[in-house]
């Protein structure tokens, strides 16, 4: 039996193997041909793709027709000739032989890459090498892209706050009205952050509630007009029980953002949106929720930008925390039905998306990809929910709303 005359074939990109490229930067390496004895090549090329696909399939009732929703955007493609085939067969002799390459990603925001249930947004550079009276060989590699996100940006740095309440009922009873008042100190975070929430609960009730917050990841794909969502509870924190006709008040409770993907907003076929959810549970009851909307960056917020940021947030820009890692997770966090009132879970079951009896993806998806991406960073210090400078009694509660 007679060997390959290729005896290793490998593409090698400059730099960490966990780098991570904005728009504008050079991605660079070398395609590494190792030879047991002269061979003839037709030609070598090395291709860079950046590309974000949709994509799922659904069954509609009884019949066994699947329905194809596939959405694809391009954003960068890029060729190289290593070896240009001429027309006349090129002969490489036995031994190592190295090419390097080198190709510019565009100049205009590159959205980040993104591993998701229903699509993906990668990037990668493949080579292909062509010889006579043999299939093509290729070898593929993926890198890392990121969007950068400065939460230094006054949209961002901006305070969110709202109010809502509603009249506890069951049947044709009604237990009291129970209202929710919360506020953030701006809407851009990074992850490792902890966001102070301040909030009062005033619970008119004649039952006990229990108050909650959650951070929520939403992945949305969108194919052929047709849209299909993910929820995910990716952090919670929960309150101490309200007593019947009682107010209780949150003086900057603690919830920590864990190593997550930033937000893709620049995405036509595929979003990935955060949101702060400060909730109130009345037994025997639908849920009360307030809304609040989050954005994750990737610049995190300057010293000087807000005298409540975090230490872990006040260091240069650094891309180390956006290596993939497997996450910590000593409590799985609840359910994302439990989370939505029972109106909200009403209109997703009623949407114009209907749910498949039988969705195939699963088998479109690859083994090491997380649905909820996860990242690592420098760990914030630790954190205490006792405040070391309290609040004298005598002065004027802090206003919930301005």
């Amino acid at each position: 039996m007679t060997l390959s005359s290729i005896k290793s074939f490998q593409l090698e990109l400059d730099g960490p193997a966990d780098a991570a490229f904005i728009g504008g930067e050079v991605v660079s390496g070398q395609v590494v041909l190792e030879l047991r004895r002269d061979t003839r090549v037709h030609s070598m090329k090395v291709q860079g793709r950046g590309v974000a696909m949709a994509h799922w399939l659904e069954n509609r009732g009884m019949n066994s027709v699947y329905n194809d929703y596939t959405s694809k955007i391009t954003y960068f493609r890029k060729r190289q000739h290593l070896i240009r085939d001429n027309g006349e067969v090129t002969v490489l002799p036995a031994g190592r032989h190295e090419f390097p390459f080198s190709f510019q990603l565009p100049e205009e925001t590159l959205v980040t890459s993104f591993e998701g249930k229903h699509g993906s947004i990668r990037y990668w550079v493949k080579v292909k090498l062509h010889r006579p009276w043999y299939t093509v060989k290729k070898i593929k590699k993926e890198f890392t892209v990121i969007e950068p996100i400065d939460i230094n940006t006054p949209a961002f740095l901006a305070p969110q706050a709202g109010t809502k309440d509603k009249m506890a009922r069951a049947w044709y009873r009604n237990f009291g009205q129970v209202s929710v008042t919360a506020k953030i100190d701006r809407k851009g975070y990074t992850p490792g952050e902890v966001i102070p929430v301040f909030a009062e609960f005033d619970n008119a009730t004649s039952r006990s509630i229990v108050p909650k917050a959650y951070i929520t990841q939403t992945q949305t794909f969108i194919a052929r007009g047709t849209m299909k969502q993910k929820h995910s509870v990716v952090a919670t924190l929960c309150g101490d029980i309200v007593g019947t006709r009682c107010r209780e008040t949150w003086h900057g409770r603690a919830i920590k953002i864990p190593p997550v993907g930033p937000s893709i907003l620049q995405c036509r076929i595929i979003k990935v949106e955060y949101m702060l959810k400060v909730c109130v549970d009345v037994p025997g009851t639908s849920k009360l929720c307030l809304e609040l909307p989050l954005v994750i960056g990737t610049i995190p917020l300057h010293p000087f930008g807000s005298r409540t940021s975090s230490v872990s947030s006040q260091y240069s820009v650094n891309l180390e925390w956006l290596r993939l890692a497997i996450p910590e997770q000593p409590e799985p966090p609840p359910d994302y039905s439990s989370v939505v009132t029972e109106e909200q879970a009403e209109q997703c079951n009623n949407a114009v998306v209907l749910q498949p009896a039988e969705d195939l993806s699963g088998i479109l998806e690859r083994p090491l990809q997380a649905f909820v991406q996860e990242f690592r960073f420098r760990p914030p210090p630790v954190y205490s929910e006792i405040d070391p400078n309290p609040q004298p009694l005598s002065m004027r509660p802090r206003c919930m709303t301005c």
